[in-house]
């Protein structure tokens, strides 16, 4: 059975850079997928579905559920480990009661844990402006995304802490620090 990570955050948070040292560093037994990197990667396909994406990405938007989930679902069956972090998931209500729908009728995968980078939103702001990695890091897009996250963010935490799956860590730390705690706990759970 896949043993199944979620790790959420806002924009900035270090995410994705956590779960990738920690793949990186246990590369013989944990996959690593970031929802953000599989789009992208669909949008620098070129492809009609990548040009779908990218106008929702463009604008700070939230893709499409059904794009969302059979990306999601696609990396986890298609991976070869059997403990896999995907990160920048969910980031809505109805994302994540979809996933949650999935998986009450998947037996080859279950959910351990949801793992929540807290940052304040100053820190995050910081974070991506210093990045500029694209044409979405910008102030006007970041307060978008910082919406669109906040928004669903308390019922996703309550739904999560109410299945005793929600994790919180301090993601205002050395990136060294975020890992070996992320890393230990995850190791305890598996």
């Amino acid at each position: 059975m896949k043993k199944l990570f979620l790790i959420i955050g806002a924009p900035g948070s270090g995410k994705t850079t956590d779960a990738s040292l920690i793949a990186h560093n246990n590369y013989e037994s944990i996959a690593h997928y970031s929802t953000g990197e599989l789009l992208r990667d669909e949008v620098a396909s070129g492809s009609d579905l990548g040009k779908t994406i990218d106008s929702f990405v463009s604008a700070g938007n939230l893709v499409p559920l059904d794009i969302v989930i059979n990306t999601i679902i696609s990396a986890i069956k298609n991976s070869p480990k059997n403990v896999i972090l995907i990160d920048g998931f969910p980031r809505s209500d109805e994302q994540m009661r979809a996933l949650d729908a999935l998986l009450s009728k998947e037996s080859s995968v279950e959910l351990i844990s949801v793992i929540e980078v807290e940052v304040s939103e100053q820190v995050a702001c910081e974070r991506v402006l210093g990045r500029a990695r694209g044409a979405d890091d910008n102030v006007q897009v970041f307060n978008n995304r910082m919406k669109v996250y906040t928004e669903p963010l308390r019922g996703i935490q309550t739904f999560y802490a109410a299945k005793d799956l929600l994790h919180k860590i301090n993601g205002e730390r050395s990136i060294e620090e975020i890992v070996a705690e992320m890393d230990s706990y995850i190791k305890s759970k598996i």
